[in-house]
């Protein structure tokens, strides 16, 4: 039997590792990127993808008439800034960011910031994954689909972060340090940086290590 990790796609083997997966345990993580033994699932027998002609569905923000609130909005700048600073567009970032830090400014505080909160939150967004892929498919969108793929991976290690940090509290990060990927935003828990970004592959050297916190 094989189980695959739902983060970054390492694949344990009954077999060849000698130990089955199910007696492993609880506390067992990912060798590679640290994911809880929960965020595996079995191996699915591939099968030809099925190619479904649809319309394509209205996406959430034609559906609604919700406004986004500054902070939501300065997130969304940010994130453009980063894209236009990966793709060598220095004038086109530096104005993103510029906007992003002015929404910022006045982004009222997040009601009920709480790490529960959170959780929650990113179980939601790993749950909507799949129909935003698959609107991307639809499309014929190739990036959209590869934004998709990472962001699913990044914000699953997100939710194993959480939830790990609600059943361990600060003894999880007793110790360890937390790193940042700065190009797919993965988040590694640990002494030093993973060799290579279990997501997007870049070298340790692309990790940044977030301060602000007060070591355990």
């Amino acid at each position: 039997m094989r189980y695959v990790c739902q983060v970054c796609g390492y694949v344990y083997d009954d077999e060849k590792e000698g130990v089955s997966f199910a007696s492993l345990p609880d506390d067992w993580q990912c060798p590679l990127c640290g994911a809880r033994k929960s965020d595996f699932r079995p191996e699915e027998p591939s099968a030809a993808a099925e190619v479904k002609e649809s319309r394509p569905q209205r996406t959430y923000m034609e559906e609604t008439d919700e406004k986004l609130s500054a902070g939501q909005l300065a997130a969304l700048m940010s994130n453009l800034a980063r894209g236009c600073e990966k793709q060598y567009k220095a004038e086109e970032a530096a104005m993103f960011a510029k906007i992003a830090d002015h929404l910022t400014r006045l982004a009222a505080p997040a009601e009920d910031a709480t790490v529960e909160r959170l959780a929650r939150m990113l179980k939601e967004d790993v749950e909507a994954y799949p129909q935003v892929r698959s609107q991307a498919d639809l499309c014929g969108d190739r990036g959209a689909a590869r934004i998709c793929v990472w962001g699913e991976k990044v914000t699953r290690m997100l939710s194993s972060l959480t939830e790990r940090y609600l059943a361990e509290g600060d003894s999880m990060l007793q110790g360890r340090e937390i790193w940042l990927c700065t190009v797919c935003g993965f988040v590694y828990i640990g002494k030093d940086p993973p060799e290579k970004c279990p997501v997007c592959k870049v070298p340790s050297w692309k990790f940044e290590k977030v301060q602000g916190r007060k070591n355990a």
